[in-house]
């Protein structure tokens, strides 16, 4: 089998690993649970690439990613429950929906009717399936108590499910207007962190600890600062100035396990000034 450009060629592809008599061993033995954390960090790979700016590189990642939604569909397929077609026409039937100033009539297509239709329409469409869903189930939507936070996914990185859930909640009022008083609520979770700490109660540390982190993503969103951009951000500094230390210390002949921390200090002192902008 030869490779294309043709995304059938990369259907068939799957298809043939996934045969349980002649294709992979490895391929054929996964679900959709075991596949999800390779569809998560193809992602998070994708998103590497074009913060590197490596074009070579984004080419191979999102042929990657693009891997995990043939493999999710070829094992729906499988189950009878939808395949890849059915997976793009989602897709595209979603994309018109939502674009009505662009793919709709005349009347629809008003620079005025565009605004805020993303989100109306995507209410709707939430709707929409909720109560297919619940007609699935034989429920009464008007019985099942629902929330404004169902539709935010539980699977999402926490720092960014900590944010969609300020986000919705900050739809209907409940949020600070400003980000003083979250400073303030910081140090207030910093004091009780402090106080379970000296009191050692490891639980109550572990949910001061979080309510903390919760605090502090809900400030980056008032000073317009994406925490999990953020927190890359900070890393990528992190790996450069822990990378100049064990350079440095190589060039003394010696490694990090051997040095002091005093002299890893220093030369991490020394690294910031080099990079301090």
């Amino acid at each position: 089998m030869e490779p294309a450009r043709d995304i059938q060629r990369l259907i068939a592809i799957m298809a043939r690993l996934r045969d349980p008599t002649t294709g992979c061993a490895w391929d054929a033995e996964q679900t959709f649970a075991t596949i999800a954390p390779y569809t998560i960090e193809e992602a998070y790979e994708v998103a590497d690439a074009i913060e590197r700016g490596d074009m070579g590189e984004l080419t191979d990642e999102l042929g990657d990613l693009l891997l995990q939604v043939v493999f999710h569909a070829r094992m729906a397929e499988e189950a009878d429950d939808f395949d890849f077609g059915d997976v793009v026409h989602a897709i595209t039937r979603k994309m018109i929906r939502r674009h009505p100033h662009v793919f709709g009539d005349e009347d629809q297509r008003s620079p005025k009717l565009a605004k805020g239709a993303w989100e109306r329409i995507k209410s709707e469409e939430k709707a929409e399936k909720r109560a297919q869903r619940l007609a699935q189930l034989d429920i009464d939507a008007h019985t099942e108590q629902s929330s404004l936070l169902d539709d935010v996914p539980r699977a999402l990185p926490a720092l960014m499910r900590a944010l969609k859930l300020q986000q919705k909640a900050a739809t209907v009022g409940f949020d600070w207007d400003t980000a003083p008083p979250i400073l303030d609520k910081i140090e207030e979770e910093i004091g009780e962190l402090r106080a379970d700490i000296a009191a050692g109660n490891e639980r109550g540390v572990e949910e001061e600890y979080g309510d903390l982190l919760f605090a502090i993503v809900n400030l980056g969103r008032h000073l317009d600062i994406n925490p999990e951009a953020a927190l890359m951000a900070a890393s990528k500094k992190f790996t450069s100035r822990f990378s100049h230390i064990e350079k440095e210390l190589a060039d003394q002949g010696t490694s990090p396990a051997e040095a002091t921390l005093p002299q890893m200090e220093a030369l991490w002192v020394e690294a910031k000034t080099k990079t301090a902008p």
